[in-house]
C-alpha cells in the first residue's frame, strides 16, 4: 500500500484519469472552476492584457497556407510562447503564432500554425486554441488543412470542402467534467459544418473558377501516414479523405456554440492509392504549390462572412 501512495503520487494527471477536471478555488472572484476552464481563463487574461482587438472569424492555418498574412491586414501578433501555459507547435511548416486583423473588412484571428495530437498533447491542450479564439469573441470558425485523398476521382492538389466528419478514431475533446461555460454536457452533432457557410464556399469557389470536391474527413492520431488496409476500411466507413487534425477543433467549436466551415486541400493520394511512398516534405510541396488559389478562395470566402 505504502508503495502504491507513493507511485500515485509521481503520477501526472492527464485529462483521461479520474481528478484530473477536479474544480478548485480559481481566478473569477473566489468561484470554483475546473482546471480546464482556469487554465483558458488564464490565456484569456493574458490576451486582454496585450489587445483589446474583438475577431469576428477565426481562421486555422493548415499546410500550404503558412504565407498567407499577405492577404490580411495585420494589427497585432502573438507568439504562441507568449501565452502562459499554450501549446506550441513542433511541426515543420507550422510557425506559432496568431494575427489579429482584417480580411477585407471582417475582423479576424488567424493561428499560423496548430498543434497536433501526435506531438504529445492531450486533446485538451489541441483545442486549447479554439476555445480560446471563442473567448476572443470569433463566432464563425474556418478550418484548413492538407489530407490524404481517398474518394475515387480525387487527385493531388483538388481541394475538397468539408461536409461531415468521421472522429471515432482520436479521443473526444469533450472528455471528462463538461464545463458549462463552454458549451453542453451532449452537444448535437449533426450539422458540425455549417449549412449556410457550405453554400457561400460553393458560390465562391464558381465566382472565382476554382473547382472543388465535397466530401467526408476523417481524423486520425497519426504521426505515422496509414498503412493501405486501414484506408480501404476508411473507404468501406465513407471517408473522402483523411489527415490528423481538423475533426477534434471542429468538434470543440460546435460544443462552444461556433459555426464551422472546413477546406482541405488534396496533397497526396493515401496509402496503397499510389504506386508513391509518402512523405511530409511532399505533402507540404504539394500544398505550397496550390497557396496561391488557396489563398484566394479562403480569403474571398471571409470577406463575405
Amino acid at each position: 500500500t505504502e508503495n502504491r501512495m507513493k507511485i500515485t503520487r509521481k503520477l501526472k494527471l492527464e485529462p483521461w484519469h479520474h481528478g484530473y477536471y477536479n474544480t478548485r478555488k480559481g481566478l473569477n472572484g473566489g468561484k470554483r472552476m475546473s482546471v480546464l476552464y482556469e487554465k483558458l481563463e488564464t490565456c484569456y487574461k493574458y490576451y486582454q492584457s496585450v489587445t483589446d482587438f474583438v475577431p469576428r472569424v477565426g481562421l486555422i492555418l493548415g499546410s500550404g497556407l503558412g504565407g498567407y498574412a499577405k492577404n490580411m491586414k495585420v494589427e497585432k501578433e502573438i507568439p504562441y510562447g507568449d501565452i502562459p501555459g499554450f501549446p506550441v507547435s513542433t511541426v515543420q511548416g507550422h510557425d506559432g503564432k496568431f494575427l489579429l486583423g482584417y480580411i477585407g473588412d471582417v475582423p479576424a484571428v488567424v493561428m499560423k500554425g496548430r498543434v497536433h495530437y501526435y506531438e504529445g498533447y492531450s486533446m485538451q491542450d489541441v483545442v486549447l486554441p479554439t476555445r480560446l479564439m471563442k473567448r476572443m469573441g470569433i463566432e464563425i470558425l474556418f478550418l484548413t488543412n492538407a489530407s490524404g485523398g481517398i474518394k475515387k476521382g480525387f487527385q493531388v492538389g483538388d481541394f475538397m470542402m468539408i461536409t461531415d466528419q468521421i472522429s471515432s478514431f482520436v479521443p473526444s475533446p469533450l472528455i471528462g467534467e463538461n464545463v458549462s461555460e463552454l458549451g453542453e454536457r451532449f452537444p448535437d452533432m449533426t450539422h458540425i459544418y455549417d449549412p449556410d457557410l457550405m453554400n457561400l464556399i460553393r458560390k465562391t469557389a464558381e465566382r472565382e473558377n476554382i473547382a472543388i470536391q465535397e466530401g467526408v474527413y476523417l481524423q486520425t492520431t497519426g504521426p505515422n501516414f496509414e498503412s493501405p488496409a486501414e484506408i480501404r476500411m476508411y473507404a468501406a466507413l465513407g471517408a473522402d479523405a483523411v489527415g490528423m487534425s481538423t475533426a477534434c477543433e471542429a468538434m470543440a467549436a460546435r460544443h462552444a456554440g461556433i459555426r464551422v466551415c472546413g477546406i482541405s486541400c488534396i496533397s497526396n493520394m493515401a496509402s496503397g492509392l499510389s504506386d508513391e511512398e509518402l512523405s511530409h516534405l511532399d505533402v507540404q510541396a504539394v500544398a505550397d504549390k496550390r497557396s496561391g488559389d488557396f489563398e484566394r478562395l479562403v480569403t474571398k470566402t471571409i470577406e463575405q462572412m
